[in-house]
């Protein structure tokens, strides 16, 4: 496959910012190996933004012959009070639920889940050299950057915070270096590690990324954030201005039920939560079923997505891109519940074989209703 639709497929959708475009260029045509990798704290259960997003851009990478990695961060989610702060805890969920929730999500978009290789992150963070790469690390980004940086464990500035949580930004960025990654991957919450490890990588000692006597900089592949179905904070959305500053209140949660989709929702569930939806009519660019439509349904185009009515209101439509299906929105021509009642129907049967895998094995599913789930 030449070098062209290498970085075709990685800059497909669900991608949203790849830094840099260039940088990947210059790895690929030097020839380096190349690592992906995307971490994940264990948290709650999975959701479309995480299973979805994450399955999608793992099998594009597959197919432009990129090594996939997931990192199972488990100090990660101790250190940020995930599960109640129960590592132990953590790491059967890690092993469990997590990891076999995510071989089913990169499965149903397409990709290879025994080409991804598990890892846990205490393996490598029990190895006394990691931690010189997180002291190298912290050597180059100021305590000030690093407070701005907690944002990406889902924390504010100003927020009570203990003193372990300053180090998480450092840890990530150690997580690139010590894993030797090329491409780190994350969702767009997750950006400021990731500019700060292409940052410091002509400053590292330890661990930095080399290829024949060159020091590189990892890429930095961030993913869409998938809109909750909730209605937004304040609404209407006045400017992409605000848009930005809500964006991330405005993302699906796993403390929010009803506004998330999960990957073993039932059939009831899915279309339960797609009619409790927010998606006012002829709003085009601040509603969350469009957006799912785009970056699920329509991420690869043209495809063919039937919408099925009453005959009295127009019969049924089939679309085959996302700007028709808008173009009709916009214009009054397609009904709200008829857009809810098609992507619930449409993501009710992409997510079968994950809810018959669960069925066939319990287990993980019945391990998590029994745990503690925090933000």
């Amino acid at each position: 496959m030449d070098i062209e639709r290498r970085i075709e497929l990685i800059k497909r959708k669900p991608t949203e910012e790849l830094l840099t475009e260039e940088n990947l260029r210059h790895l690929l045509e030097v020839g380096v190996p190349m690592q992906h990798y995307i971490g994940f704290e264990i948290s709650g259960y999975i959701h479309l933004g995480t299973g979805l997003m994450a399955g999608a851009k793992i099998a594009d990478l597959q197919k432009a012959g990129i090594k996939t990695r997931i990192f199972l961060a488990d100090w990660h989610s101790w250190i940020n009070d995930k599960l109640g702060g129960d590592l132990e805890v953590i790491q059967k969920v890690a092993l469990s639920y997590f990891k076999e929730g995510m071989k089913q999500s990169v499965k149903v978009m397409g990709g290879d889940p025994d080409k991804v290789e598990f890892v846990l992150a205490s393996e490598i963070l029990e190895k006394g050299d990691y931690w010189q790469t997180v002291i190298d690390i912290s050597k180059n980004v100021t305590l000030a950057r690093m407070m701005r940086s907690i944002t990406i464990m889902g924390r504010q500035m100003g927020e009570g915070i203990d003193f372990a949580k300053l180090i998480y930004p450092a840890m990530q960025v150690a997580d690139i270096y010590y894993q030797g990654v090329t491409i780190a991957h994350a969702g767009m919450d997750q950006r400021k590690a990731h500019v700060i490890a292409i940052e410091v990588a002509q400053k590292l000692k330890y661990h930095a990324l080399e290829w024949k006597g060159e020091k590189l900089k990892p890429v930095a592949l961030h993913h869409h954030l998938l809109l909750g179905l909730q209605e937004p904070p304040v609404w209407p959305i006045e400017s992409e201005e605000q848009f930005k500053e809500l964006k991330t209140q405005m993302k699906m949660s796993k403390s929010k039920p009803y506004s998330a989709v999960f990957i073993h929702d039932s059939p009831e569930e899915i279309r339960q939560k797609l009619r409790k939806a927010f998606c006012p009519a002829k709003e085009v660019k601040y509603n969350p079923v469009l957006d799912w439509a785009e970056y699920i349904i329509f991420r690869e185009e043209p495809t063919e997505f039937t919408i099925h009515r009453p005959a009295k209101f127009g019969g049924d439509v089939t679309y085959t891109t996302i700007e028709e299906l808008k173009r009709d929105f916009a214009e009054g021509k397609l009904h709200p519940l008829d857009l809810k009642n098609a992507v619930a129907e449409y993501l009710i049967e992409l997510l079968k074989p994950v809810r018959d895998y669960f069925e066939r094995n319990p287990e993980p599913l019945e391990l998590m209703r029994e745990i503690k789930i925090t933000r």
